[in-house]
């Protein structure tokens, strides 16, 4: 357990090394997870006020499903549209390292405290944003930064635009 919250640390701390770290170690897959899931839960307590609690599990299920979208496009643009010479990657390092990248998110439990929930989401949003740049350029051996920020902001355009068809298709959220 201890490795696990050091590991969390460590990503939101930025610490590139821990990218690196999880992108080559297969079995970090389901902790990878368990951040997702433990970033959606403090986003759906500290939201509670605002969603109520029975979008609670619906988000947490939305989150799980955009990270493994969105991970999957920065896979794909990555290393098939973008990609550096040098360049050589999987799906699961890309899951693994954008798991991790939802580590900031954590803090959107604070959210519940009246008066701060949107500045303390704002925060986790670009903090979690800056990982999640992070986590890309490492997984994808990137030397551009750059080159990271493109990959993640075409996968969120083309995440988004998936999940909003599937939101319409399927007729939205449930009801708080």
């Amino acid at each position: 357990m201890t490795i696990f919250i050091n590991r969390m640390m460590r990503a939101a701390k930025l610490d590139s090394s821990l990218y690196e770290e999880v992108e080559a170690d297969k079995s970090t897959l389901s902790q990878a997870m368990i951040v997702v899931v433990l970033s959606s839960i403090a986003a759906g307590l500290g939201s509670v006020g605002t969603i109520g609690p029975g979008r609670i599990l619906f988000g947490m299920f939305a989150a799980l499903a955009g990270w493994y979208i969105w991970a999957y496009l920065n896979y794909i643009i990555g290393t098939r549209l973008l990609p550096e010479p040098q360049t050589e990657a999987d799906l699961g390092q890309l899951l693994r390292t954008t798991g991790f990248s939802s580590s900031p998110g954590l803090i959107r439990i604070f959210g519940i405290i009246p008066g701060l929930g949107t500045i303390i989401f704002a925060v986790a949003s670009i903090w979690m944003l800056i990982t999640m740049v992070i986590a890309v350029r490492q997984a994808l051996d990137y030397t551009s930064t750059w080159r990271a920020v493109a990959v993640c902001a075409i996968g969120w355009i083309i995440q988004t635009l998936i999940l909003m068809l599937l939101f319409y298709f399927l007729g939205g959220p449930p009801p708080a």
